[in-house]
């Protein structure tokens, strides 16, 4: 079963793990999730879930403080269409062998080309351009207008429609005329694709995108049976010694990221919160530790467990565990190819899903406020800044002792089956000492 099981999912893994356009959706959100983490603290400071916290900074700092935040938490959260385009674009070229730099301007370029620059209020025409098409709903059509004009600079690279400098023209200039050509095919194409939807009954590229696909994905991904597949693959496949999550997240992340936006705003504007599957909540509400939600597994190490190698590698694990790092359990233990503990493995991340929808769901803990909290935040600590509410790490802390009761009986087998070579690796040097004397 084993066998058949890698037959299937190794090569599937591997194709969706190599595959460039994927690989470069990931790496461009990795790219402004820096600046995400950083500023959502900003946030968090301007919105801390105690009550009284505004007026006792407000009677401090003057009526302006809050101001002073929302500047920083604005200049990211309100921008990140743009800034997604601008990541995806360097990193797909990067990946595309061309000049990152270059791409991610040109990703930049196409992207503004096709944003509308005026609208109007009352009979007055105001050019400006919204943040309602460069923040989060311009994120889908920016990933497509990064693949794309990466892809027509790379067309026109390929075929050497360049303008070749002399020998002793400084770099900098050589590469500046290098870009010329295919810039202006960039350019020229995404004229022609804003003229044409100019003339559709959509108006604009932004609201063909919004209409045709980032709104159904939204309400396909933004649901509790597309959550527990995308939990119970990314489990499945660490079982394997595959990265999950990596694999995952290339298919799933747009769509978290665009759900997670969309909270942050309503959190932003004191609005209710729209969505429950964000990516806070698979980050803080579904895997406790890491993958597998291997804190759990930690717990029943450290408390039952008598085999030395499974107490030595508990001391050793439990503190980066506490704060998500948990390779030194999945490579250590092994949670890899151990048929005994794949079973809780993958069954307990996906419980955990599911108990944790239907308590949102059902209004028992609040929703995910959008902020993007720094991964290795605590369980318990992370439930309560993300929803603003004890409850939550009440949720927390049921879902860790409910992986506990469900990792034991599997670690207890496991624990017997290393005693069991223990003793027998012990009574073999025995042996051997009786041997030479």
């Amino acid at each position: 079963m084993q066998k058949k099981f890698e037959s299937v999912l190794m090569p599937v893994a591997t194709k969706l793990g190599n595959n460039v356009v994927l690989r470069s959706l990931r790496d461009g959100f990795l790219i402004i999730t820096p600046l995400i983490i950083v500023t959502s603290i900003f946030l968090l400071i301007g919105n801390f879930p105690i009550p009284g916290w505004e007026n006792f900074w407000t009677g401090i700092l003057g009526p302006h403080w809050m101001e002073w935040f929302s500047s920083v938490s604005n200049s990211v959260f309100s921008f990140t269409g743009i800034l997604s385009t601008v990541g995806i674009g360097y990193a797909y070229g990067k990946n595309r062998g061309l000049e990152a730099i270059h791409s991610a301007i040109v990703a930049l370029v196409s992207f503004l080309i096709l944003t509308p620059t005026s609208f109007n209020v009352g009979k007055t025409t105001v050019s400006a351009i919204q943040t309602m098409y460069v923040g989060p709903n311009g994120i889908f059509l920016g990933i497509f207008i990064a693949i794309f004009s990466v892809e027509i600079y790379r067309f026109v690279v390929r075929r050497h429609w360049t303008i070749k400098m002399p020998d002793g023209v400084p770099p900098a200039v050589s590469q500046s005329f290098d870009a010329l050509i295919p810039s202006a095919f960039v350019i020229l194409t995404f004229f022609l694709v804003h003229v044409l939807f100019s003339l559709t009954s959509f108006g604009t590229a932004y609201n063909f995108i919004y209409t045709m696909l980032q709104e159904p994905l939204k309400h396909v991904g933004n649901s509790l049976p597309s959550v527990l597949l995308y939990n119970f693959l990314a489990s499945l496949l660490w079982c394997f010694g595959i990265n999950g999550p990596t694999i995952t997240n290339s298919v799933w992340q747009p769509i978290f990221f665009v759900l997670t936006q969309d909270n942050l705003k309503a959190f932003q504007n004191h609005l209710p919160l729209p969505h429950i599957f964000t990516q806070p909540f698979i980050d803080i509400f579904t895997t406790y530790g890491g993958g597998g939600s291997t804190l759990s597994l930690l717990i029943v190490m450290f408390a039952v467990c008598k085999s030395k190698r499974i107490r030595e590698l508990a001391k050793l694990a439990i503190l980066p565990g506490i704060f998500g790092i948990n390779e030194p359990i999945i490579f250590g233990l092994p949670v890899v190819l151990n048929p005994i503990i794949a079973i809780p493995f993958i069954t307990v991340p996906v419980l955990n899903t599911l108990i944790s929808g239907l308590v949102m769901t059902l209004g028992w803990v609040p929703r995910t406020n959008g902020v993007l909290l720094p991964w290795t935040t605590p369980p318990i600590i992370s439930g309560w800044l993300a929803t603003g509410s004890w409850t939550a790490s009440v949720l927390q802390l049921f879902e860790i002792i409910l992986g506990v009761l469900i990792y034991y009986p599997f670690v207890k087998m496991l624990d017997k089956q290393y005693i069991g070579e223990e003793q027998a690796a012990a009574k073999k040097d025995l042996d051997i000492d009786f041997s030479e004397v």
